[in-house]
């Protein structure tokens, strides 16, 4: 959920936010998803990393390139976090993989991979599920930490940076004031929509709901550190060309915790 405007009842702007998603759900449903640019996380150019990271001997940062950036990217991979493609260039795709690491890593995430976050990267700490038993194929969102985690066959496959709801009050600018807080619970997804979505609050991509057609998963050119969004899951737009094709829709899993 994204956008701003003018104060009414919570239970007004909800109800509005529903009239005009639900408008769209007619042009996606399950069996329409496009294929993703890229569908899974390991791909053929990333399978090749080394089993053992050395940790690069200069401080790595957004706008490098050389081998060891390769290698970082590669073991970025490895570890499930998506970097982009395996190029050599420190785009904003490897750095929002960085700070997606440095999250789940417990580091100040500052995406600069200096001795700590070397060393973490030789030997990380694994990513301890929230809810194990909540089914092989699942998604758990830590809005504490400010990753999403996608497990396939009781597998982690995935580890995205976010951003979730601010937490400032905000209205519509058709009617309805609410706090941008992204609720915790256990959802199921419930329908994709491809592309870019205009709504009340805002645009989003590619989203995929997960609590009617109001709060959804979605790809956003602003995915900052801070909680900012309306309430939604935001992802960086890389993951959001193909994190629909990971996820069976409807009917995923989707816990959302603190």
């Amino acid at each position: 959920m994204d956008g701003m405007g003018k104060p009414m009842r919570r239970g007004v702007l909800r109800r509005s936010l529903f009239a005009g998603i639900a408008a769209l759900i007619g042009l996606a449903t399950a069996a329409a998803v496009p294929m993703a640019v890229s569908a899974t996380v390991t791909s053929s150019s990333h399978a090749s990393a080394a089993a053992t990271y050395v940790p690069p001997e200069r401080t790595l940062r957004l706008g490098m390139v050389g081998a060891d950036v390769l290698a970082l990217q590669q073991r970025l991979a490895q570890l499930k976090y998506y970097p982009g493609p395996a190029d050599g260039t420190f785009g904003s795709d490897a750095l929002e993989a960085v700070w997606a690491f440095q999250e789940v890593q417990g580091i100040g995430a500052d995406g600069v991979v200096g001795p700590m976050t070397g060393r973490a990267l030789a030997h990380p700490r694994t990513y301890q599920a929230h809810d194990p038993g909540g089914g092989s194929l699942r998604v758990e969102v830590n809005l504490g930490t400010g990753v999403l985690i996608l497990y396939n066959h009781g597998q982690i496959e995935l580890i995205s940076h976010v951003s979730s709801g601010g937490g400032y009050y905000f209205c519509n600018p058709g009617g309805g004031c609410a706090y941008a807080i992204t609720p915790t619970g256990t959802y199921h997804t419930t329908v994709y929509v491809p592309g870019w979505v205009t709504v009340p609050l805002g645009r989003m991509y590619n989203p995929v709901f997960f609590i009617g057609t109001a709060y959804a998963i979605h790809g956003d050119t602003d995915v900052p550190l801070q909680p900012v969004s309306h309430g939604c899951v935001r992802v960086p737009m890389d993951i959001a060309a193909f994190f629909h094709t990971l996820v069976t829709t409807p009917g995923t899993p989707v816990y959302i915790y603190g």
